[in-house]
């Protein structure tokens, strides 16, 4: 079965599985990212389990609007989510936040009473 982002599911690794959210290469192009967060949601809320969901944002412009969304979007799972890992983060994409402060500024407005395990 393939997830709405193309993203084998589940995807074993290492004698477990991961869940891959494929939002990178999206460029500017926040309509059609946001779109692919949306239905990703819907797909992992009717998974009926947790899962380790690894985020990759590779070459997708990373603007507070998309941060937020993107907050929004885990938050949402946060039932769904047993560790988190987002990948991709490099000054390219973080241009309009700032390189090195996209986790720090992600784990601070992420409501306290869901934590996440976030990695890089």
């Amino acid at each position: 079965m393939k997830s709405p982002g193309g993203s084998i599911f589940p995807y074993y690794y290492k004698g477990g599985e991961i869940h891959c959210l494929k939002y990178g290469s999206h460029y500017s192009d926040t309509e059609k990212l946001f779109e692919l967060m949306k239905q990703e949601e819907e797909f992992i809320l009717h998974t009926n389990r947790r899962l380790k969901i690894w985020v990759d944002f590779y070459k997708t412009t990373i603007t507070e609007q998309v941060l937020q969304q993107f907050i929004a979007h885990i938050t949402n799972l946060h039932a769904r989510i047993d560790k988190l890992s987002i990948v991709g983060l490099t000054r390219f994409n973080m241009r309009k936040i700032g390189a090195g402060k996209a986790i720090w500024v992600i784990s601070l407005k992420m409501p306290k009473a869901n934590p996440l395990a976030l990695s890089r």
